[in-house]
């Protein structure tokens, strides 16, 4: 296994460096992201396609650069691949061979198909909800991968992409001339891919994520796993594929995406319009995640285990002292706390895995700071919990494990991020259950000496273990919200 593995994604705008530790078999973490605009494809898609000299020279000296940069890391394996411009170019070979040359770094040309698939395999380990279309809106194309039940069983590549839009029609009278260009490369896409769900990869759809985040006020700085309905914001892109410059910056994109960002947009409207989604789930991953997968992942056919998260093991792998012993008792206890209340409180499946990641999550913070265990765990889980949640997940893990050591709390804590956790009654008794959860294995056993049930609106707790039946009686008695008896026998 390659401890360290570096991916270079070759783009027709920009190239992207990305630098991965593996922590266990399917445990990785990311340690190292640059980026630079080479815009390969600048003045080949109106000159038949060949790579231009301005941008190859730039190509090489930011591929050095990548190389000083692999070798400080001790990266042991590259995955380099060129997609949409490079792929397009009748001089391809002279341009690898160049870069063999000067830098040492082999780099694979893949095709449309490749190119979707690796999007694909992204989206379908690492988002929650994956069951729909994945559409990447790059520099020179547009992929397309059909997702159902986590595997990706059908792909399509267009040619369309911002900086090939922006190029062919550098002399644009009409926008209708741009629309029309469109829909007529949208008739090849097959009628599989009229699905419900659109997923969005790549920086147009995250940029616009962020814009409309920004105008709602969305209280979380993430984009991963955000989603809402297009037909809420429609005008607004609308609106953004019309504004000028100064317009664009004051609704929040960055400058160096200025000269692309609404021909993507425009790209965005028309597949949404044309082919009728719904709901648009942004991933923060794509090519880049999918390519590392596809090597760590081979063995078992592209797929995560059931009931893996990659999230999880990344921050269980990094610290592995009392979270990884404690994390499968903790978990036990609160399995047996969610099986004997669920029913009388309403709650889902999807709670139990909540449960799952917070009880496991419980010790996390002690890592950072004993004293500040709690908020430490609260922040690591926000910034880290990444994958295979929503953001409505991550809060929510997060505030428990930030409120697990308290049996009351003050509503203002939770005010802010009130718009996305679940009512006040579900939240309350998640937070018990949690709380409960530490108290009982704060003695750090890893043993369970006690049972549960659940009579007449009372949760009835019996002991075997007399030392721990006087540990947690005083705290238990100051829970809010859920009865609990204690007995010892």
């Amino acid at each position: 296994m390659s401890k360290v593995t570096a991916v270079i994604d070759f783009g027709s705008n920009s190239v992207r460096l990305v630098i991965y530790e593996r922590t266990s078999r399917f445990g990785f973490k990311t340690i190292h992201e640059s980026k630079s605009s080479v815009r390969i494809g600048e003045g080949a898609y109106n000159r038949n396609g060949y790579l231009q000299p301005d941008p190859i020279k730039r190509a090489v000296l930011t591929l050095k650069g990548f190389k000083t940069i692999m070798d400080s890391f001790k990266v042991r394996k590259i995955l380099a691949i060129a997609t949409s411009a490079v792929r397009d170019a009748p001089n391809q070979q002279d341009f690898v061979n160049l870069i063999r040359k000067e830098t040492a770094i082999n780099i694979k040309i893949i095709d449309g198909s490749r190119e979707a698939f690796l999007g694909g395999i992204a989206c379908a380990n690492l988002l929650k909800n994956s069951d729909g279309v994945t559409i990447d809106i790059g520099g020179g194309s547009t992929e397309f991968a059909l997702i159902k039940n986590r595997q990706v069983i059908a792909t399509h590549s267009l040619n369309l992409g911002t900086v090939r839009l922006k190029e062919l029609f550098i002399n644009l009278r009409s926008i209708d001339q741009v629309i029309n260009f469109i829909k007529n490369e949208l008739l090849t896409v097959p009628e599989d891919f009229r699905q419900n769900n659109l997923i969005g990869i790549g920086g147009t759809l995250r940029a616009l994520s962020k814009v409309i985040q920004q105008k709602i006020n969305y209280p979380l700085d993430r984009v991963h796993g955000y989603q809402y309905e297009y037909e809420t914001h429609k005008e607004l892109i609308y609106q953004l594929i019309h504004a000028d410059r100064s317009e664009l910056l004051e609704s929040g994109f960055k400058k160096d995406r200025l000269d692309v960002i609404q021909w993507g947009l425009i790209i965005f409207k028309e597949i949404v319009d044309n082919i009728g989604y719904k709901t648009i789930i942004t991933s923060g991953v794509g090519i880049r995640e999918g390519l590392l997968l596809k090597d760590i992942l081979k063995s078992v056919k592209y797929k995560f285990p059931e009931n893996f998260n990659p999230s999880l093991r990344n921050i269980l792998d990094d610290f592995p002292s009392q979270s990884e012993k404690f994390a499968k008792i903790s978990f036990k206890v609160a399995e047996q706390l969610y099986t004997v209340l669920h029913e009388s409180f309403e709650l889902k499946e999807d709670h139990l895995l909540i449960l799952k990641y917070a009880s496991k999550l419980l010790e996390i913070g002690v890592n950072v700071d004993f004293y500040g265990n709690t908020k430490n765990g609260f922040h690591m889980i926000l910034n880290r919990f990444m994958y295979g949640v929503s953001p409505n997940d991550a809060i929510l893990i997060a505030l428990l494990v930030r409120l697990s050591g308290k049996a009351s709390f003050n509503q203002i804590v939770i005010e802010e991020y009130k718009s996305l956790l679940p009512n006040d009654k579900i939240f309350h008794v998640l937070h018990a259950i949690v709380y409960l959860t530490k108290l009982l294995t704060g003695d750090y056993s890893a043993k369970i000496d006690f049972n549960f049930e659940f009579i007449k609106g009372r949760l009835i707790i019996k002991f075997n273990n007399e030392p721990l039946f006087h540990m947690v009686k005083e705290e238990i008695e100051e829970l809010e919200n859920i009865l609990v008896e204690l007995i010892y026998e």
